[in-house]
């Protein structure tokens, strides 16, 4: 169950349960996913059109880029960043599913909206979120200047990167994108919960049978990321492009490099010199990615949190 429900058995009853649940969640999913996103990131770096009726860039299509990147830089190259993205994961995790139980349950005790209705989850997870964002834009800064550097590598490890990239471009760093990125995530992350409480309720309640449990969680998660993701990706484009500001050393090699003065001139930068579709580039895997993660993060955060209540009951 997500989200606070009173009649529920099966809801968690504590922010720090809900915390436990979502890092875990937080933690399965970006292993599995990792390669997708570091593919991603690169075609939303990339200038020159992705496409393969007309390749001009490095990377023009998902099966392309994989086995360039595998070529060049071997398999590790997949997980590029993995140790600050797992961070990143996990504190998200937490930190969202936390806050949202802490939300609905707000909602539940001291207004008279029902707070498993879907427009309450679409708030909820939406502040949820944000708050997330806030607490760990430093860390997905630093996953997006890892998985952006090819080879040789700018960075030898996480604290050097902290230590180079504080030394020598400030704290502010740390978050750039931060304004695309909360005007992205509330809408994303508030559709996310949204689509999934509408989805569940319409493939009705969840039989007894664990398994199909499981298997109804992930198809409405998997579907309720591919719905978000495609309404707001655009903003999640912007925000990469602006992380990389001050990385375009490490970015030559890849193709054309580009340093945007603010929100503002990266989009209309993008738009003037790569059209609408520029917008979108990224978009396949992607969505991929979001059908994946979404998917497995709903899963596995109902998973455990159905384990922490029977190691209670037990």
């Amino acid at each position: 169950m997500v989200g606070y429900d009173p009649r529920s058995s099966n809801a968690v009853r504590s922010p720090e349960e809900a915390a436990l649940a979502g890092s875990a969640a937080g933690m399965v999913t970006r292993a599995l996913i990792s390669p997708l996103d570091v593919i991603k990131i690169r075609f939303q770096l990339q200038i020159e059109q992705v496409s393969s009726r007309r390749p001009e860039g490095k990377y023009w299509g998902l099966v392309q880029a994989s086995r360039r990147i595998l070529r060049e830089e071997g398999l590790p190259a997949f997980w590029k960043g993995h140790v600050p993205a797992q961070l990143l994961s996990i504190c998200f995790g937490a930190v969202q599913f936390a806050t949202f139980e802490t939300l609905t349950e707000v909602v539940h005790k001291n207004t008279t909206y029902s707070c498993q209705t879907a427009g309450v989850h679409f708030v909820c997870g939406g502040l949820a979120a944000c708050s997330a964002t806030v607490a760990c834009q430093p860390l997905d800064t630093l996953r997006t200047r890892f998985a952006a550097q090819g080879e040789p590598k700018i960075y030898r490890n996480l604290r050097h990167a902290v230590f180079t990239m504080y030394g020598t471009e400030g704290m502010f760093t740390f978050y750039r994108g931060l304004v695309p990125t909360l005007v992205a995530v509330f809408p994303y992350a508030g559709l996310q919960f949204f689509s999934y409480n509408i989805l569940k309720g319409l493939t009705g309640p969840q039989n007894s049978k664990e398994s199909k449990g499981g298997l109804q969680s992930l198809m409405c998660g998997s579907l309720s990321g591919v719905i978000s993701k495609t309404l707001t990706y655009p903003f999640d484009l912007f925000k990469k492009r602006l992380q990389v500001a001050g990385f375009e050393e490490a970015r030559k090699h890849f193709g054309q490099v580009r340093t945007y003065q603010g929100f503002r001139d990266c989009v209309v930068r993008i738009a003037r010199e790569e059209g609408i579709r520029g917008f979108f580039k990224g978009l396949s895997p992607s969505l991929v990615k979001a059908a994946v993660s979404t998917g497995l993060t709903f899963f596995t955060y109902e998973v455990f949190v159905n384990l922490l209540v029977r190691l209670k009951e037990n």
